[in-house]
């Protein structure tokens, strides 16, 4: 049953961005089944967008959850487009059209600035920690970079921690390599200590 909701998902997730692109808002059909709305046919460093996704996947693990939207066009906004620029009016009108299913917290990042609102509202608290990131420009990259930072900071600013994905594998990988890489030098030690204790034993059991 979890396997067929995973591949009912998945084909939801395919199907959106035809129909979105055609829709009057689109991220708020894309962020209805994701947490990430990119930009539409812009150029973004992959290791960046894959940065940013861990750190809002991280975020949720340290129970910070938060959608995310860069609108680096007003293209992006489709109909919406009377909002391009105006990050904190399109935070607020994006939260309110995904508050029948999604009420939690929501950042918008635009070239002139971010915007941020929990269920469609403004959070004054959250708006002030955004207040001193300068604004991004018109690069999708910069864009992605800028909300990696911010995410990173309303978490913190509200008191969790962002647990990066395979943190802790990683560390634990470290830690058995270290302790195998250890264990072989004793064994090593151990071994050549154990032939120089028979070699010197050898001329004794001859002479008797």
């Amino acid at each position: 049953m979890a396997r067929r909701l995973a591949l009912i998902f998945a084909a939801v997730a395919l199907c959106i961005p035809a129909a979105a692109q055609a829709n009057g808002d689109p991220a708020s059909d894309y962020l209805l089944v994701q947490d990430l709305f990119l930009p539409f046919n812009a150029k973004i460093d992959a290791d960046t967008v894959e940065q940013l996704r861990n750190v809002i996947k991280g975020a949720e693990k340290g129970g910070y959850k938060i959608k995310v939207a860069l609108i680096l066009t007003r293209n992006d906004l489709g109909t919406a487009y009377s909002l391009y620029n105006k990050p904190q009016r399109y935070a607020q009108f994006l939260g309110l059209e995904l508050s029948f299913l999604y009420k939690g917290n929501l950042l918008v990042v635009m070239p002139k600035g971010h915007g941020f609102a929990v269920n469609g509202k403004a959070d004054p608290a959250s708006s002030k920690v955004l207040a001193p990131l300068p604004a991004p420009g018109r690069d999708a990259t910069k864009l992605a970079r800028s909300a990696t930072v911010a995410v990173r900071r309303l978490a913190t600013a509200s008191g969790h921690e962002i647990v990066l994905p395979n943190e802790g594998s990683e560390t634990r990988d470290r830690l058995i390599i270290a302790a195998a890489a250890l264990a072989g030098v004793a064994l090593i030690a151990a071994l050549v200590l154990y032939r120089r204790g028979r070699r010197r034993k050898q001329p004794l059991s001859e002479e008797t």
